[in-house]
């Protein structure tokens, strides 16, 4: 099933239907200036961002032109208008929209900065740039650039009907404690029995092609399961295709932002886009997502379906993160990067990220990236940024834009304070993974086979921060016949594959189906670390992200013990007669992360780590009510009972009623509120009244 896939772009999807996937990059930092441009950059198009000293006069010009109604075009500043009136430019606009909720944080974090101008195609980009970068006024200044893809998207996966999954129900109805979700028996990468049809194929053909499935070899679901499996307060936004929000299996546990009215051409909610009710289109910049594109592969839809396809509901596969069957797995919020083979531009990956910050995610699933350092041009890869320094030399409105979501996604007073920025580590065989997920911030995650082994095409590297299963169809494939395509009418173990079973889309319908690759991996990280962090909010446990990144790689298991001699894979294993491949194992020892991502073993040792969930401080305005609900800081919450005591009442008064609490103004001050429950538990925190306080409660 192993196809090669040219991407002409410089960001892409590690689209792992396969595991030769590749990103194309043109990576070339020209000599004697800082302006890096790709062969493939938006011609007529810069990212600039000013210096903080040009806010009041960019805020003054942003504010005129509101009023007006008419669109930007200059930024109020002379010497910038001056370089714009010779470029020819005609659009000037602020890359992140103006959201009253968080316009703080943006502002704290400088991303209020950073503008899109649009001038003559027909200018030179390395002119423009340098023009623009002369200017004391602006600080940075890169190019914007539109990512395509170019395969066939027919030759990408194994499907699986659900009709075909439904005939194998009655076999697997009786396994005990485990879900009745029909394909559970066929994710070797939740419960590995180290029992299946995929293994040693080849041993008639060579004894050497000992490709094994190893009992353990999982993210040990079961165990995990045994304590949670989900919570719907946990969001995963998924960077990818357009993930079907109605596929059967998915649609409990999407993301919903019940302001918002699809197809709504007003922002309901303030929050700078209209009608995102179930996510938003990057691509297309609008509320619409999409996957019936006869371009689409369904690669969003698979992620989606590993880190939180419905458990236990009778049909389809699970997800790691899925939920009981009662409405209960965390939550997907689909934010599309991709639709047929059009891609974002650097700008609006950027929003997605920010978006993803603001409204309520803590995981951000990202399986894309640049091509590594290392790539070979050999086989068809362009090297991308070797160093991190390279990296953010080049695209700094991403760097910034992922400091925003790692720095500010959560809430102090939430399961977590900080936001996991998760990536594919790259299907290039080479030895370093991709950026932005090799970025010291983020979580590169490697992929494996279903033996420990690395998976034949996984990137690696001391970059790499955690390894998961990816599927190897290289290594377990039969050699010289083609892979199947499609199951339709009947589905048993012995059609089972080493590659990864999730929910996919055919022909714009719900579908199921096997992929491969760092792909697949990594969103067994992005689910288990959303079932870790599931499984705090029960026990009320708080989170700084980076202790938890810690946790997460701690709790990972042992993988490198059998690192010893070559691993034997055809490259190419659906020609006869091609030559074989061997892995050096120790190449790879302790350059796959941590180890193996773990549930059982993450669920574990957040019982032990972590502090308490804290009552917030209460900003509330003058003759205004904020409330807060009780149950979600105090461990069984909703079965205890409240009282509260405020030290001043002629500054704000309290009452609860059930397990939620109200607070209200009545004149301007500060005091304190006393919480006790039940079990004889108590929490003091501060309440300020301001005069001014919005309906947010600050000012």
């Amino acid at each position: 099933m192993k196809k090669r896939y040219i991407y002409i772009a410089t960001l892409a999807l590690f689209l792992a239907a396969c595991s030769d996937n590749e990103l194309e990059q043109t990576y070339a930092p020209e000599q004697n200036t800082e302006i890096y441009i790709p062969a493939d950059a938006q011609p007529g198009e810069l990212i600039i961002k000013f210096k903080p000293e040009m806010e009041e006069i960019l805020d003054q010009t942003m504010t005129r032109a509101s009023r007006s109604g008419a669109a930007m075009t200059r930024s109020g500043i002379p010497s910038t208008d001056e370089v714009l009136d010779i470029l020819g430019g005609y659009h000037f606009e602020r890359v992140f929209p103006v959201d009253s909720k968080n316009e703080a944080r943006t502002r704290a974090a400088g991303l209020h900065l950073w503008y899109l101008v649009k001038f003559d195609e027909n200018v030179d980009l390395h002119e423009a740039a340098r023009q623009l970068s002369k200017l004391g006024d602006i600080s940075h200044v890169q190019c914007n650039h539109r990512i395509k893809k170019a395969y066939n998207s027919d030759e990408k996966r194994v499907y699986v009907s659900e009709n075909a999954l439904n005939q194998t129900r009655s076999t697997f109805a009786a396994m005990q404690n485990t879900p009745n979700d029909p394909g559970f028996p066929f994710q070797w990468n939740y419960n590995n029995t180290g029992d299946y049809a995929f293994e040693n194929q080849n041993v008639d053909i060579n004894p050497l092609y000992t490709a094994e499935a190893t009992p353990g070899c999982d993210v040990n679901c079961l165990n995990a399961w045994e304590k949670c499996t989900g919570d719907p307060s946990i969001i995963v936004a998924v960077l990818d295709e357009g993930v079907m929000y109605t596929h059967p299996d998915l649609k409990d546990n999407i993301w919903v932002n019940e302001s918002e009215t699809l197809g709504s051409k007003k922002d309901a909610d303030g929050n700078g886009y209209k009608g995102d009710k179930y996510g938003y289109n990057f691509v297309t910049d609008s509320g619409d997502i999409t996957w019936n594109d006869v371009n689409d592969t369904g690669h969003g839809t698979h992620v989606a379906g590993i880190i939180a396809a419905v458990n236990n509901n009778g049909q389809g596969v699970c997800g790691i993160a899925g939920g009981s069957g009662n409405q209960d797995g965390v939550k997907i919020m689909p934010l599309q990067v991709f639709a047929g083979n059009s891609g974002v531009t650097l700008d609006m990956e950027a929003k997605a990220i920010k978006y993803a910050a603001d409204n309520g995610a803590v995981i951000i699933q990202c399986s894309w990236g640049y091509n590594s350092g290392l790539a070979n041009p050999m086989d068809g890869y362009t090297p991308g940024p070797a160093t991190e320094k390279e990296w953010e030399e080049a695209y700094p409105l991403e760097k910034e834009a992922l400091d925003y979501f790692i720095n500010n996604a959560g809430s102090p007073n939430g399961v977590i304070d900080g936001g996991l920025a998760i990536f594919a580590a790259g299907n290039e065989y080479a030895a370093v993974p991709g950026y932005p997920g090799a970025y010291s911030k983020c979580i590169s995650v490697a992929g494996t086979a279903a033996d420990f082994t690395p998976a034949s095409y996984t990137n690696y590297g001391p970059e790499v921060a955690i390894s998961a299963p990816g599927g190897d169809l290289e290594y377990y494939g039969r050699i010289g016949e083609s892979d199947e395509e499609y199951f339709d009418s009947s589905f048993t173990l012995a059609d089972a594959q080493g590659s990864i079973l999730s929910t996919l889309i055919r022909n714009g319908q719900p579908a199921y189906g096997y992929m491969d690759g760092t792909s697949m991996a990594c969103p067994h990280v992005s689910g288990v670390a959303a079932l870790g962090l599931s499984y705090a909010v029960k026990l009320r446990k708080h989170f700084k992200a980076h202790e938890y990144i810690e946790l997460l790689k701690e709790s990972s298991q042992e993988m490198y013990t059998g690192y010893t001699g070559n691993k034997i894979y055809h490259m190419n294993h659906n020609i006869a007669g091609t030559a074989i491949t061997k892995m050096s194992l120790p190449s790879y020892k302790d350059k796959m992360g941590a180890g193996l991502v773990n549930a059982g073993n993450l669920l574990n040792e957040i019982e032990g780590n972590g502090s308490e969930m804290i009552v917030p401080n209460v900003y509330v305005g003058l003759e205004k009510a904020e409330s807060i609900d009780l149950a979600r800081y105090f461990v069984n919450g909703e079965s205890l009972t409240y009282t509260c005591t405020m030290a001043d009442t002629s500054i704000a008064t309290a009452s609860v009623n059930g397990t939620v609490l109200t607070v209200t103004g009545v004149k301007a001050g500060i005091t304190k509120l006393t919480v006790s429950t039940s079990n004889g538990k108590s929490q003091t925190v501060t309440v300020t009244v301001r005069k001014g306080a919005n309906d947010n409660g600050w000012m």
